[in-house]
This record gives structure tokens, sequence and C-alpha cells, in this order.
């Protein structure tokens, strides 16, 4: 790979020991036991060995907290949850990125990341990735921040993202699926923006984008009855006896596909894009009623937000028996007391599972209800030292 892999594995660390059981009716959690920067936003290296359980990461604004749960987030999804792009999250003036992760669940697994504008390389156990499907899943991970609102207040795009992610961390074969429409897709478009259009090539692409799309809609489908207790129940214990909440899956083929698709055509040869299709469905989020993003106070949005977030957790943990990493960041300081404890028994189930939990905030905005079962660590200018 290059100077920053070389330089941060030269040092070979001994082999963790397996462990494997239940605990409290889960599988022992999943966790980040090992964690390497090197160029990484803001830190020129770091190097930092993590236990399951609370990590409470203090300090001020701009100091690197949120920068580590990116880290995270990206060895668990390969995308940044603040929507950045490679480049951006190459620390000024250097040439590449490196990340290197060692995942503790019933097996071991050593993650490497590497980024340049020139190349990019992801390692296994220290075999390249061919196929995505086969590396999601390592480490699973929910985040909550800021940018959630946009689930709630911001376009269909932002939650059809929401339920790709559940379902890509929830069946195996869904990424795949998904890449195939996303292939077929923009081939179709391509055919569509020539002049003149090959009509039986648009055909042939037509019939391929019909037989994904209608699997991507059954997958979907079959997807938000089980999400919708998980987000009623969550709301609930965080907004309390409030108006109740619905969320109902809106695709944007209400019937055949193939006919809605013929009966499109000519629109879509004026416009030159593909009008029909999963690619355009979206998720209602209705509070009593009405569209929460319209209608819904920002406390209410805030609120639809976690809940959605803390249903996507309750979900990964019932398929897949373990809990994901929790990663938080500065959320409990912008919630009251009553939305804090709603929150609060997500946080005591992960920790009874030996789970781990990362939480970002300010000396002045932890949450006192936390207790006193953490290990508190300080983020100053990239560097990160404990405190206990």
């Amino acid at each position: 790979m290059g100077g920053p892999e070389e330089d941060l594995s030269a040092r070979r660390r001994p082999p963790f020991g397996r462990e494997t059981g239940r605990v409290s009716g889960y599988l022992k959690g999943v966790h980040v036991a090992h964690l390497r920067l090197k160029d990484f936003r803001n830190y020129h290296r770091l190097e930092v060995d993590w236990t399951p359980g609370f990590h409470l990461l203090l300090g001020r604004n701009a100091q690197g907290k949120t920068n580590l749960l990116e880290a995270i987030y990206l060895v668990a999804t390969l995308r940044s949850f603040r929507g950045a792009t490679g480049a951006q999250m190459i620390r000024r003036g250097a040439p590449a990125y490196f990340i290197q992760a060692r995942v503790l669940a019933e097996a071991e697994s050593e993650v490497r990341l590497y980024w340049s504008p020139k190349e990019r390389r992801l390692t296994l156990n220290r075999e390249p990735v061919r196929r995505l499907g086969d590396y999601l899943g390592v480490l699973r991970a929910v985040v909550f921040c800021s940018e959630d609102a946009l689930l709630v207040k911001g376009p269909p795009s932002q939650r059809r993202r929401f339920l790709n992610l559940l379902l890509a961390q929830t069946e195996s074969s869904y990424l795949g699926l998904l890449q195939r429409y996303g292939r077929a897709l923009r081939a179709r478009n391509a055919l569509l923006k020539q002049r003149p259009v090959d009509l039986a090539a648009l055909e042939g692409f037509s019939r391929e984008v019909v037989r994904l799309g209608e699997e991507i809609i059954r997958r979907r489908r079959a997807l938000v009855p089980r999400v919708a207790p998980l987000v009623t129940a969550a709301y609930r214990r965080i907004a309390g006896e409030a108006e109740p909440i619905e969320i109902e899956y809106r695709p944007a083929v209400r019937g055949d596909f193939a006919a809605e698709l013929a009966r499109a055509r000519e629109r879509e040869l004026q416009q030159r894009v593909t009008l029909v299709g999963p690619h355009r469905d979206d998720l209602a989020l209705l509070l009593d009623g009405q569209p929460a993003g319209q209608f819904g106070s920002e406390g209410q949005k805030r609120s639809v937000a976690i809940a959605l977030k803390m249903a996507q957790a309750e979900l990964l943990t019932e398929v897949h028996g373990v809990p994901p990493v929790l990663l938080i960041d500065d959320v409990m300081g912008e919630l009251d007391a009553g939305r804090r404890a709603g929150l609060l028994p997500l946080l005591e189930r992960s920790h009874r599972a030996r789970g781990q939990v990362f939480m970002t905030c300010t000396e002045e905005s932890w949450p006192v209800e936390l207790g006193r079962r953490l290990k508190r660590w300080e983020v100053a200018n990239g560097t990160l030292r404990p405190l206990d």
C-alpha cells in the first residue's frame, strides 16, 4: 500500500482472544478494540485501545471528537455520516489518510482503509475486499447526530438512504441488488440522453430496471411493518404520551412497474431521465396524521429523528443478536431531561450485552444521568488521553 500502512503496522500486536457465549440474552457485543489513524481529519497520528462499555469523549468544539466517531462509522459503512468526500477527510497538507481497526466479536477482524486521490484500498484480515457485500457486517454501527434532522425535514433521498442502510445491515444480499439496479438505471438514463434514442436497447434496460426494482420494492415494503412498531415505541419513550406517530412506505410505483414505465415513455424521452422506479420512493413520517417535516415543531422533529435511529439499533440487535456500536455525537446536550431519559434504556441494554457506546460532549453538556459507569477521554487538538 505504501508509506502510511507500513508506518502504522510495523509493530505487530498479539492476537486478541476469541470470546463466545451470551450475556443477558444476547451474544457478547461487538466492539472496536483498537483504532489507528494517520492523517485523518485533524489527527496526524493516533493509536488507542478501547474496551466494551461506555466511552465519553470530552472536549471543546473543533478538537476532533466528531472526527473519531466519523472514523469508526467509516469502518462500519465505508461512508461519512457527515456526507464528506474522501478528499475532505484527509488532513490538510497530507497526501492520503489511513485507518486501521481491530474489531472483536465472536471472531477477530482487522480492517485497513487507505484513501488518496489516486488510490483506494480496503483489506479485511490482510485480504483485499472484492465485494462490498462480503465486507459489510464486520462492524455494525448506528450514529445519532445533528444531520439526522434531514431524515425528517430533508428530501426523500435522505429517507431512501435510511431504508437502504437498514436493509443492507439486515440482509446480506440487498447491497448487491441495489448496486445492480443503480447500474441498470444509469445505463437507461444514458440511453435517454442520446439522440436518436436506441429504443431496442432502451427496452432491454427497461426490463432489467423493472426486474431489479420490483425486488427492491418488495424488500422495502416488507421492512417498514417490522420497523414501524419499534419507531412508535421509541417515540413514546422519548416524547412521553405525545401525538401518535406513523411511518408509511410510499413507493413511486403504485401498480404494474412495467406498465407505468411504458406510460411514462414520452415524458422520459422529453426529460431524458427515468421518471418511475424505487429511486423515487419516499418514507412518510406522520405525527397525528400530518407530515412531521411540515407541521412538527423543532422538538418533535428531533424526537422523530432520534426514534428512527433507536428503531434502527433495536432492529439490528433483534436480527443479529448483538447490539450495534452506538455513536452519539453531541445529541444528549440538545435534549431536555425527559428526552434524555427515553434514550437511556437503549444505552443500558448495550451495556448489559457488553456492547460499546461512544458519546461526544463538552464538560458542560455531560448528562449526569449516565452515572459513573463510563470511561472518560479528553480530546484536544487532535489528541486523545484517558481521564480516569
